[in-house]
């Protein structure tokens, strides 16, 4: 039997270090809190390190520090492109500041969603990022009480309890109500995705209901279709909601996809949008403006989120401490050409 190869010497430290004419504490701190680097040393520490094929020992650098430096985040899908954008610009802050992202997906299940903290948590996660508020409460005693921090998205708590970066889902979706009542709507129908376990869409139905309230027109009388986010899904839902024996003129939908779904079957049905029938979003993701005709549809400030979250949890994680209040994002209508007045 050939003698077994001796296992090649592997980088070090200081080799980077040698090589970039640094120091290895200068190493260190490129690695670790890359924006304390000047760029010009960060380049040749990080040319250094690719020459070389170095790898820092993440173990030993834990149990070193306490900590990994990684964060963990679980959305909600990857289906589509909701959570891409805030999720993109989270990842590239973390990455500014040293902190490596592991991401999961819960397809909207909060069982599978409870297992994957548990596990991001089991894996050493310094801090991790939610999507909402809706989980079971022995979630958050179990994040707790192992005093793992922990930010919520695409919400905004006033009282502060959690800490969340987001925005008021309800008070946005009151606001486009209102703009297509202003118009002369009275027929308003709503697309949705499921409400249970999801209080981002809730709130959006909450907030359509809201206006219709303010209008003088019965809320209970909106009729409301619950259905997974995607595009097939907003094509039927559209169909089945002109079926009815009164139709819409209006149809709000609580994301862009399913919007984008609803015109499609709006064309299949022979109507015009929006001279026929009003249909708009909420997101403003690209496929919004992609879309024939354009969505109108409410903006919301994807990468703003994502680059706040990472900053706010970094802090938390360095600091040992909970944020301050954290002022809501805002979020606008974005007037395109799926609404007008109705007929007549």
């Amino acid at each position: 039997m050939p003698a077994a190869k001796p296992l090649k010497k592997l980088p070090t430290l200081a080799d980077v270090a040698k090589r970039a004419a640094v120091s290895t504490a200068t190493v260190s701190r490129c690695l670790n809190e890359p924006l304390r680097v000047e760029e010009a040393t960060r380049s040749r520490v990080l040319k250094a390190v690719q020459d070389l094929g170095y790898s820092p020992n993440f173990g030993a650098r834990a149990l070193a520090a306490k900590r990994t430096n990684t964060v963990g985040a679980v959305i909600p899908t990857m289906d589509n492109a909701i959570f891409a954008r805030a999720l993109q610009a989270f990842e590239e802050e973390l990455n500014a500041r040293g902190f490596t992202l592991l991401v999961a997906s819960s397809s909207y299940d909060t069982a599978r969603e409870a297992e994957q903290l548990r596990t991001l948590v089991a894996r050493g996660a310094d801090a991790l990022l939610l999507i909402g508020f809706d989980r079971d409460a022995q979630i958050y005693d179990f994040l707790d009480g192992r005093g793992v921090p922990y930010l919520t998205a695409w919400v905004h708590d006033e009282t502060g309890a959690r800490p969340s970066i987001g925005f008021n889902n309800k008070a946005a979706a009151q606001d486009l109500a209102q703009a297509v009542l202003a118009l002369g709507h009275r027929q308003l129908a709503y697309i949705s995705a499921p409400c249970a376990d999801n209080d981002r869409a809730r709130a959006r139905v909450d907030g359509t209901r809201a206006a219709l309230l303010d209008a003088g027109i019965d809320p209970a009388t909106l009729p409301v279709i619950e259905t997974p986010y995607s595009v097939d899904n907003g094509k039927a839902a559209l169909k089945a909601l002109m079926k009815g024996p009164t139709p819409p003129t209006a149809v709000l939908c609580g994301n862009d996809v399913l919007a984008v779904g609803a015109v499609k079957a709006a064309k299949d049905l022979g109507l015009r949008v929006p001279q026929d029938l009003s249909i708009t979003g909420f997101d403003d993701i690209e496929l919004a403006n992609l879309s024939e005709p354009a969505l109108t549809t409410v903006h919301v400030p994807h990468r703003q989120m994502g680059r706040r979250a990472a900053e706010i949890l970094v802090q938390m994680i360095t600091a040992d401490e909970k944020p301050n209040q954290i002022d809501p994002l805002e979020t606008y209508i974005v007037m395109r050409d799926t609404l007008a007045a109705p007929k007549g």
